[in-house]
């Protein structure tokens, strides 16, 4: 199954792309504590930044009654914050900051006991592709450079990205099954850790998020090669897709926001209401911009048809990958 984001686009139906999913109404319900505003993913990497622009967002304009506080649970691969949202005690004051780990980490990891269906859908705030990144010193300026350089290595030849099964490695095993390479793969806990190594060149590459890698992009010290995604992204309109390599492949790493089980229907509409507000902002439309993340807004019934679909996909996927 190739789902690109064009078709699920299409699946959110054209309601949901003119950005009205919901309408702000008086909440009877408000939160009356800070609210644990968990990121399934070490410090520094693409959902960490995410995660704390967004409660910047919120505490700047005011939005919520009691604040988001960051709470970084990374380990096994987002199987701690996992865990941590089935187990709460307060499920109306718990949020989870997502990436595809929410759909891979229950597959790879079925002792856990968790069931993704039984989350609460909140809010889509974006879609965030990948970009194959190698070191400025490392003499690579194109694909078909680096793809010589992997080969002449003979599976020698080192990455780095976050967690195993999870989704650097995942485009990383397609990298290999589609142009015939073996890769070195080492796992990192965040994707920031990620670029900070190939920056320092403890990694000879890295299919870090824009996001990720921006400063060092910024810098000078890493050189963008080929971006998993339908189009060439406007923040780097030099760099070919993997399609225009006559591969019909797409990855992005999914930013949403997701409830605890068992939350009430109250909180979640006030939830809902807030993230929405929060991405209909000047500030947030700009950061998906500069941080090259993409629009694909969902309601909560459309978040659910999207996690089937990338449960789906993702079996595959890790199925190709001998997981």
């Amino acid at each position: 199954m190739r789902i690109n984001r064009r078709i699920l686009m299409t699946m959110a139906g054209a309601a949901a792309l003119t950005s009205t999913l919901f309408t702000g109404v008086a909440h009877a319900w408000e939160p009356t504590k800070p609210i644990d505003f968990v990121i399934m993913a070490g410090a520094g990497g693409g959902a960490d930044q995410i995660a704390r622009f967004i409660q910047s967002v919120a505490e700047k304009k005011d939005l919520t009654v009691r604040p988001l506080v960051p709470n970084n649970k990374g380990g096994g691969s987002g199987a701690e914050a996992l865990i941590a949202l089935k187990g709460t005690s307060d499920p109306d004051h718990t949020l989870l900051v997502t990436l595809n780990s929410f759909f891979t980490t229950p597959l790879r990891q079925e002792n856990l006991g968790v069931d993704i269906e039984t989350f609460t859908p909140i809010a889509m705030m974006g879609v965030d592709p990948f970009v194959l990144w190698v070191h400025k010193d490392s003499g690579i300026t194109t694909f078909e450079d680096w793809l010589a350089k992997v080969k002449s290595e003979d599976g020698q030849y080192v990455m780095g990205g976050t967690g195993k099964g999870q989704e650097d490695s995942i485009v990383i095993a397609w990298l290999e099954k589609n142009f015939d390479v073996k890769i070195k793969y080492i796992p990192y806990k965040g994707g920031g850790e990620v670029a900070k190594e190939l920056a320092g060149q403890q990694i000879s590459a890295s299919v870090n998020n824009p996001a990720e890698a921006r400063g060092f992009f910024q810098s000078g010290d890493v050189v963008p090669l080929v971006a998993f995604s339908d189009e060439r992204l406007p923040a780097l309109p030099d760099v070919p897709t993997v399609k225009e390599l006559d591969k019909d492949f797409s990855y992005y790493n999914q930013r949403a926001v997701v409830g605890a089980p068992g939350m009430s229907d109250e909180a979640a509409e006030y939830y809902r209401d807030l993230f929405q507000k929060i991405y209909d902002s000047e500030e947030w439309q700009e950061y998906m911009k500069s941080e090259s993340l993409e629009g694909l807004p969902m309601n909560a019934e459309e978040q659910k048809k999207y996690w089937t679909t990338q449960v789906d996909r993702h079996k595959e996927l890790l199925a190709e990958m001998g997981e």
